[in-house]
């Protein structure tokens, strides 16, 4: 662990700053495009552009929430946000209809706040529905009223509406490729692939890393599918089983042959083909990890050709991705809409008492700040200031240039296309794209002009300093309650699978005892009568195993996030977040050691040792006993260096990890 002094310390602020690569989604950004450009134009044709304006925005929300996904889940997506956004939308446009004055208007500002936050913390779905309907309502209760009034809200689902039935025309691709679910899986293949070229290797840990971000996407296309499409459900398990046998390979640091890294990378472009024949090399794996990748990856293939797998698993669906995470009235969401409702209310009573050109200016900017899902809000507050100074000067550029209202529209439509990139990129680039495209939208409303552009700087800081003070310093939230439930969290989920895995052995489901290898599998598929391409994978063990599993590794998942997003952030939550990072790092070391010691049991006849189990569970309570009182450990546990001896159970290296780093000196 590096000191508070130490370089790597000081450098938070650079990996703040440093943005991600995304790929270009280039069918998002032409959707974006299109769906701003086109309510823009009918406006402008039809002499009607102040509904026009309203329309954009709405498909300017929609964009903010459109992703490369099955139509179900992107109609539910972007339909939750948007209905909320124009709810938010009526309730503004009725404050300035009626006139309120600025405590009315101060009042219903923060009773729908504290509703957006509750709403926010519930879930994703809530999380991005909470912001908007915050966001409409400050923009509605100051933006230039259509004829009739009330036509803003209803303007807006139509806007979105579009751009959900751009994703839907005749002339969209239907080829396998296309299909989200298909260039998930086939994504998460290409990181398999990645991962078990660099096994053995400095950059293996970050490969796994890469897979398992795959591996969430594609658990989050997949909600309740496996009752519905068998076939995908079982491509999906399959895939698993893989990943499973290269994490534990990853921990006992013991590499493959190429030829047999090679092969989730053929998978990958068989399923992006829609199907076909992928041949696994005969390479006789000499370790159970080994045995396990080769059994799982010759699994994989025959899903992928359209084959029955026996895998010996119930068809338990993943998790559904809009499930709600926090009841709506739970105390997280409570605790959250309480927050929320704080800044508006101070930003509202600052604004009251100060002449702001534009004051909605201010709660629209707390509304983005202190969405709960984001990140760390400090390093929002910063981006937004950043930002929108930035994006004022782009702006200022473009209307020195020209005011045309044909020229405006193409700027927004460009704005738009940029803002899916911009979003997966960087917080601060986000700002820099969404505030031209706002202040445009105004320009066309008729209400801004450049030199009123400016002010909204001011604004914008005065937003964040709020937030900053009220949101982040004074709000009794500290990192620990951030960082330290999630360890929690992956701490429990890997005592179950750890759990599983020897109730399993215990019982014989596992094996336990007896030596399997492939050519055991389809042996006994041969005397049983099954075709021998029913293979056995490691999924056979139970269906609660591969669950847990599952479980378990995107436990760690958000715990690593949670850690990074920490080192990014000034001290102090930059260094708790640095003291936690050597148990994020050790759970994710004990996650491949549990994998690899399934495969022991499974393929090496290994029977567990209760007293080394036992270690490990003991481990495991402790660290999850001091994540709960807020006490990092001090020890750096070693790396291990040299592979795996596979005579030596998985566990005891793994517990005496954990005991190293846990020891009080």
């Amino acid at each position: 662990m590096s000191s508070p002094g130490s370089p790597d310390s000081a450098a938070w602020w650079a990996r703040a700053a440093r943005p991600a690569r995304p790929p270009l989604p280039v069918a998002l950004m032409v959707r974006a495009a299109a769906g701003m450009a086109v309510p823009l134009t009918v406006g402008l044709l039809t002499h009607r552009l102040d509904l026009g304006v309203f329309a954009g925005l709405g498909a300017m929300h929609a964009t903010m929430n459109d992703r490369a996904e099955p139509t179900r889940l992107r109609a539910a997506r972007i339909g939750t946000a948007v209905l909320a956004s124009a709810f938010g939308m009526l309730i503004g446009t009725a404050l300035q209809h009626a006139d309120a004055d600025g405590l009315v208007l101060g009042v219903v500002l923060t009773l729908t706040a504290f509703a957006s936050g509750a709403l926010s913390a519930t879930g994703p779905r809530g999380s991005a529905a909470g912001m908007l309907l915050l966001v409409s309502a400050a923009l509605g209760s100051g933006m230039p009223l259509p004829q009739p009034w009330w036509a803003a809200a209803p303007m807006m689902p139509l806007g979105a509406a579009f751009v959900v039935l751009l994703g839907l025309l005749p002339g969209t691709p239907k080829r396998s490729a296309a299909d989200p679910r298909n260039r998930a899986l086939a994504a998460a293949y290409d990181a398999l692939g990645r991962t078990l070229a660099d096994l053995g290797g400095p950059r293996a840990a970050a490969s796994r890393q890469v897979l398992t971000a795959r591996l969430n996407r594609l658990q989050d296309l997949l909600p309740r599918e496996g009752r519905r499409d068998h076939r995908r459900g079982r491509m999906y398990e399959a895939a698993l089983a893989a990943t499973e046998a290269a994490t534990g390979l990853l921990w006992a640091r013991r590499p493959v042959p190429p030829e047999v890294a090679e092969v989730p990378n053929l998978l990958a472009a068989a399923v992006r083909r829609g199907g076909g024949e992928v041949v696994v090399p005969d390479w006789r794996p000499d370790t159970p990890s080994r045995q396990a990748l080769d059994v799982a990856l010759r699994a994989a293939a025959d899903t992928v050709a359209g084959r029955e797998v026996r895998l010996g698993t119930a068809p338990a669906p993943p998790p559904d991705p809009w499930r709600l995470r926090a009841r709506l009235l739970s105390r997280g969401s409570v605790r959250y809409g309480l927050r929320v409702a704080l800044c508006i209310a101070v930003g509202s009573a600052v604004t009251a008492n100060y002449p702001l050109s534009k004051s909605y200016w201010v709660p629209m900017t707390i509304a983005f700040v202190l969405k709960p899902d984001l990140g760390s809000v400090f390093l929002r507050a910063v981006s937004r200031s950043i930002g929108t100074v930035l994006g004022v000067a782009v702006t200022a550029g473009l209307l020195l240039a020209t005011t045309d209202e044909w020229a405006l529209t193409a700027m927004a439509a460009v704005c738009v296309a940029l803002l899916p990139y911009a979003t997966a990129a960087h917080y601060g680039l986000n700002t820099v794209v969404m505030t031209p495209m706002a202040l445009i939208l105004l320009q066309l409303g008729g209400q801004s002009s450049a030199a009123e552009f400016w002010p909204r700087v001011l604004d914008t800081v005065l937003a964040s300093v709020i937030v900053l003070l009220f949101g982040y310093l004074l709000w009794p939230e500290r990192p620990r309650h951030r960082i330290e439930p999630r360890l929690v969290d992956a701490t429990t989920a890997l005592r179950a699978y750890l759990d599983a895995v020897v109730e399993d052995a215990t019982t014989g489901a596992g094996s336990a005892g007896t030596a399997i290898t492939a050519e055991d599998a389809i042996a006994e598929d041969a005397a049983t009568g099954a075709p021998a391409t029913e293979r056995s994978t490691a999924a056979r063990t139970g269906s609660a195993q591969v669950w847990l599993r599952r479980t378990a590794y995107r436990s760690l998942a958000d715990a690593r996030q949670e850690v990074q997003q920490g080192l990014a952030e000034p001290p102090p939550t930059g260094r708790l977040a640095e003291r936690w990072l050597p148990a994020t790092a050790a759970l994710e070391r004990l996650g491949g050691a549990v994998a690899a010691f399934a495969a022991q049991i499974r393929y090496g006849g290994r029977v567990p040792d209760p007293a080394e189990v036992d270690r490990v569970r003991h481990a495991l309570d402790e660290l999850t006993a001091a994540a709960h009182a807020h006490r990092p450990p001090t020890n750096q546990a070693a790396r291990p260096t040299a592979p795996h001896d596979p005579t030596r159970s998985a566990l005891g290296p793994a517990a005496e990890e954990l005991e190293t780093l846990l020891r009080h000196d």
